[in-house]
């Protein structure tokens, strides 16, 4: 190569150089951009009443022996099963979950305990019925078993029924895509006052599924409500463009 060939060689070179240099500034400039995203969330709701209900009796009976308060509880038992089946349940939706027995002899104040009520036993009965209605008027009329001699515990924490909804998995598909779509319209709403648009998802957390009370009533817990409210919130990060 004659020494002009080899001039124009180097000018080459060095173009290539400089061009290659100019592209990877270009790129490194670009990457220092700042990504531009918006993360927004969606709420869904449905209105729905449970499908399940649970109703722990408690009741007692006392006696001077343990025979004569083992007679006593089963008065008691016959009669709440009589109550029952008279509102319309069946024995199948009746079931003794335990008996404690206390012989009060034996704790600490034994010297204050009555002759006739030495023996205290206490019989955990449960009604468990997918008919939640048939189990709230039961509830209603608890007084009837009062007057057949019924007497409950004082454990206050478990009186009254508790109702459930397990319906939630034919409710999750469609919930999950109108609160994608919530969330998809507010990411929309912020991109136009931003003069820009809404591109691909970044990152999507679906969030988790909530069965509340339909009414949030003061001092009363959200299962001893029939009618109640699913609700899931997904939280959604979105490109912009």
């Amino acid at each position: 190569m004659d020494f002009l060939g080899r001039i124009v060689a180097a000018a080459l070179i060095a173009v290539g150089l400089a061009g290659a240099g100019w592209l990877g500034g270009q790129a490194l400039i670009e990457s220092r951009q700042p990504i531009r995203t918006v993360t927004v969330k969606g709420l869904s709701e449905r209105p729905v009443m449970a499908d399940l209900g649970f109703w722990p009796i408690k009741f007692v009976a006392t006696g001077p022996t343990l025979e004569d308060a083992r007679a006593e509880l089963e008065r008691a038992d016959a009669a709440v099963r009589r109550f029952l089946e008279g509102q319309g349940f069946t024995n199948d939706a009746m079931r003794v979950q335990n008996i404690l027995v206390e012989d009060r002899l034996a704790g600490y104040n034994a010297s204050n305990t009555p002759d006739l009520a030495r023996f205290v036993l206490t019989e955990e009965f449960l009604v468990t019925s997918n008919e939640v209605e048939m189990i709230a008027e039961a509830a209603r009329n608890v007084g009837e078993m009062l007057r057949e001699g019924v007497v409950f515990s004082s454990d206050s924490y478990n009186a009254g029924p508790s109702y459930v909804f397990t319906g939630i998995n034919d409710l999750k598909t469609d919930m999950l895509a109108e609160a994608t779509q919530r969330a998809r319209e507010a990411a929309e709403e912020f991109a136009r006052e931003a003069g820009a648009s809404v591109g691909t998802i970044q990152t999507a957390n679906q969030g988790v599924f909530e069965i509340l009370a339909a009414v949030e009533i003061p001092d009363q817990r959200s299962e001893k409500q029939i009618d109640k409210k699913v609700r899931v919130v997904t939280t959604i990060t979105y490109f912009l463009e």
